[in-house]
């Protein structure tokens, strides 16, 4: 500031008495090393800043007697807002000098019923901070990573060669948001080619994705050269910073509340990760392994043998958007075409491809996909889970059958719930049917027509209507089949040789 003033005096004279073309370079020379606004820029240097100052003061017509005064009636009043109390305070008044809680000054009085509800909340703007101090953005470590990390928009990719991915984390919580330490899985997608790499971390902590980072690179047919993040705090930490900065990561970051930024990474959170895990609620380090040996195979899977479309163009009529997009193709099959990509690592990629077997790549996916939906419904694996052998033309042989029994991934099927064995309304046959039981056993062959012609000849208030007819058809039915099963166990015990109490 001392130096800033000390340029103003310097060049002040030079101003007032310096040409018109020569004032401009002044002005564009002062505005530059000071950072002014160029309307002020001129005020200061015509020494008109402050006389308007000056001139603009005034006496405040409320001092801090009433300041404390309306600071007390504000907390008598429970701390409301300044429109409400401003409607309570002559009611309030009253009250309290109606109990000897209250004697103010006349004048002080006057200002106090006349202030307004604007003014009432500029006098107690100090106290309500004070109270609330953490409404505040808190300014530590975090905060200066963000400022410090470049922002990058959806439409500031372009065409980057392979390496700079998008990341986010997918949570499994199996549900809405609770708080507890479930896994979470780290999500890398490459803007250029879609490749994709899952990482299981058992909680969401900056070292262990300095670990993920570490781990996929390592696995990684080409170098990473670059991320982008979301504004979590996790992304936003020392430990991320450092290990990019460390390594030559490029690190920028998306504009806050803007999904759309990182549209590459959200939407294979939805069709990779939650399509292969589900919404199973998982927790602990045996779900974290069994996640990881399904990533392990899926990886290869996805990144091989699924194809996935890469927008060409998007176009915008009005209302409606356009979109072209390129023939789908594999994320191996793009980074094959891509230009930057070296003749060693397509030879890599060429020669790995051709010794994968999808089908026992998928028969994996299946079986890790079966452990984490127990561990998911019961908390740990079934003891079958183990020793599961693997059969690939078994497995092969059932993939022609398998549309039959419905949803295919164990991680989306409907985990069976209890038998419905308890009754949900009152029966109607409760009292009466020891009687229906006797006519039964005589009349074997008795409609449950008859039967219900008979009950309602003897209880006409009860059986009238007849609109029980298709629970007694019912009732009889299941006790036909009951005696049909007695029947045959019993000739079975007898030539058997079985106890009938077994």
């Amino acid at each position: 500031m001392t130096t800033r003033k000390e340029l103003v005096e310097a060049l002040r004279e030079r101003y007032r008495s310096a040409a018109f073309g020569d004032r401009i370079k002044i002005l564009d020379e002062f505005v530059a090393l000071t950072g002014y606004h160029r309307k002020h820029a001129i005020r200061v240097l015509r020494d008109e800043v402050t006389k308007t100052s000056a001139a603009r003061a005034r006496n405040r017509l409320y001092d801090e007697a009433v300041r404390q005064a309306l600071t007390m009636l504000w907390e008598a009043a429970d701390r409301v807002c300044g429109k409400r109390l401003k409607a309570l305070i002559p009611l309030l008044v009253d009250a309290m000098e109606r109990h000897g809680h209250l004697d103010l000054d006349p004048i002080i009085r006057t200002k106090v019923l006349q202030v307004s509800a604007a003014t009432i909340d500029r006098m107690l703007a100090a106290a309500r901070l004070h109270i609330d101090g953490q409404r505040k953005r808190r300014k530590g470590v975090g905060s200066a990573i963000r400022r410090s990390i470049p922002v990058r928009t959806f439409s500031d990719w372009r065409d980057p060669p392979p390496g700079f991915f998008e990341i986010d984390m997918v949570e499994h919580c199996g549900g809405p948001k609770t708080d507890g330490d479930y896994v979470h899985t780290l999500t890398m997608t490459d803007i250029a080619t879609g490749w994709t790499e899952c990482v299981a971390m058992r909680m969401r902590e900056q070292m262990l994705i300095v670990g993920a980072f570490e781990q996929v690179a390592g696995e990684l047919p080409f170098a990473m050269l670059g991320v982008d993040s979301d504004n979590d705090s996790a992304f936003m930490s020392e430990s991320v910073f450092d290990y990019c900065k460390g390594h030559g990561l490029v690190q920028t970051r998306s504009r806050a509340y803007k999904k759309n930024d990182q549209a590459w990474v959200e939407q294979k959170n939805g069709s990779i990760v939650r399509r292969l895990v589900g919404y199973g609620r998982l927790s602990g380090v045996g779900a974290t392994k069994a996640l990881a040996t399904l990533y392990a195979s899926s990886r290869l899977y996805v990144n091989f043998f699924q194809p996935s479309f890469k927008l060409k163009s998007k176009t915008r009529d009005g209302a409606r958007v356009h979109k072209i997009y390129f023939t789908p193709a594999t994320p191996c099959d793009r980074l094959l075409a891509h230009a930057s990509t070296t003749t060693a690592i397509k030879a890599r990629l060429k020669a790995q491809l051709e010794s994968l077997d999808p089908v026992q790549l998928l028969q994996e996916i299946r079986e890790a996909q079966q452990t984490l939906s127990e561990i998911a419904a019961h908390g740990t694996p079934s003891d079958a889970a183990p020793g599961r052998s693997p059969d690939v033309d078994a497995f092969l042989m059932s993939l022609s059958t398998a549309w039959k029994d419905g949803e295919a991934r164990p991680t989306h099927r409907k985990q069976p719930g209890a038998k419905h064995w308890w009754r949900t309304k009152v029966d109607p046959f409760a009292d009466a049917w020891p009687l229906v039981d006797g006519w039964l056993i005589a009349e074997p062959s008795a409609s449950g027509n008859e039967l219900m012609n008979r009950l309602a000849t003897m209880f006409p208030e009860a059986y009238a209507g007849n609109a029980q007819l298709r629970t007694l058809q019912r009732r009889v039915k299941a006790w036909r089949a009951e005696r049909a099963r007695e029947m045959i166990l019993g000739r079975l015990r007898k030539s058997t040789g079985i106890p009938a109490e077994v």
